[in-house]
């Protein structure tokens, strides 16, 4: 195991893996926001969303890396979150994760070794260990942990997001500055991160 100086957590072979990735699939509970979960009177769960990690969503479809979201919830706040966002491929309310990452696979013409997953408890192990980049939030479950090739510094919900875009589209080393994507999207696409 080798560490960051930023905390990270860094495998072996992980920044070669990354380099091929062409997909990444989100968790929303844990990863997507601190996992967290508040109730309003009549019932409706509310989440909150880092803007750090928008911002870093937002570029990574900039600069041609999918987005999808896998969650075992259907919550229209998400929803609308992730429309907000551009991100097409959301598929809520899987218990098991795999299947559904089978699909996206499938339809997208990709192999597994060309996506990443990032995750934060026991039900995205299956789904991390399918793909050729598995990624962990710092504070997730210490199995999760044990099967990412990288390990964010920042928690879930904290700016995870955003260092998980960070270090797969750094991998790729094809000189693409991400803060001048960020600076050249439309005024109105950088309000909405």
């Amino acid at each position: 195991m080798s560490f960051e100086s930023d905390g990270a957590i860094r495998r072996p072979g992980a920044t070669e893996a990354a380099a091929k990735v062409r997909f990444l699939v989100l968790d929303v509970d844990g990863v997507c926001t601190d996992g967290r979960l508040y109730f309003d009177g009549s019932g409706m769960a509310l989440k909150a969303f880092h803007s750090r990690d928008g911002i870093g969503i937002k570029t990574a479809l900039r600069a041609g890396l999918g987005i999808g979201i896998i969650t075992g919830r259907d919550d229209p706040g998400v929803r609308a979150r992730m429309t907000q966002l551009g991100i097409t491929e959301y598929h809520p309310g899987h218990e098991s994760k795999l299947p559904a990452l089978d699909d996206i696979r499938r339809r997208l013409g990709l192999e597994f070794d060309q996506m990443a997953y990032m995750g934060d408890d026991w039900i995205d192990l299956d789904p991390m260990r399918a793909v050729g980049v598995p990624l962990a939030v710092a504070d997730a479950a210490a199995e999760v942990r044990d099967a990412a090739l990288y390990v964010t510094a920042a928690r879930g919900g904290r700016g995870a997001v955003r260092e998980a875009v960070e270090f797969l589209l750094n991998a790729r080393d094809d000189g693409l500055k991400l803060s001048e994507l960020w600076t050249t999207l439309p005024a109105g696409a950088r309000e909405r991160a």
